[in-house]
């Protein structure tokens, strides 16, 4: 069953970062490129774990991996609120 579960949250993973390599190549908006890459990355990482000797997630390997991963998650929300876009122009005046 634990295989399984990884199974899926692999592939689920993996999909998600597709979905946001396309949007990302639609917009050309970096924050899509760095969810697609944490994405990417965190479905590689379970796939690896599904195939270890000893799956288990509190390995320092596979842990580091998953912190890596939400670190490119919040480098990203950082980087999109920190960056100012010009106020949009009322035509109605």
């Amino acid at each position: 069953m634990d295989f399984m579960l990884l199974g899926a949250i692999s592939m689920a993973s993996l999909i998600a970062g597709l979905f946001f390599l396309r949007f990302w190549k639609d917009t050309g908006d970096r924050f899509f490129l760095f969810f697609a890459v944490s994405f990417l990355i965190e479905g590689v990482n379970r796939a690896a774990l599904g195939f270890s000797n000893d799956p288990n997630e509190g390995q320092p390997f596979f842990y580091f991996v998953r912190f890596l991963s939400f670190l490119l998650i919040l480098i990203a929300i950082i980087q999109k609120n920190m960056t100012k876009d010009p106020p949009a122009k009322d035509s109605s005046i």
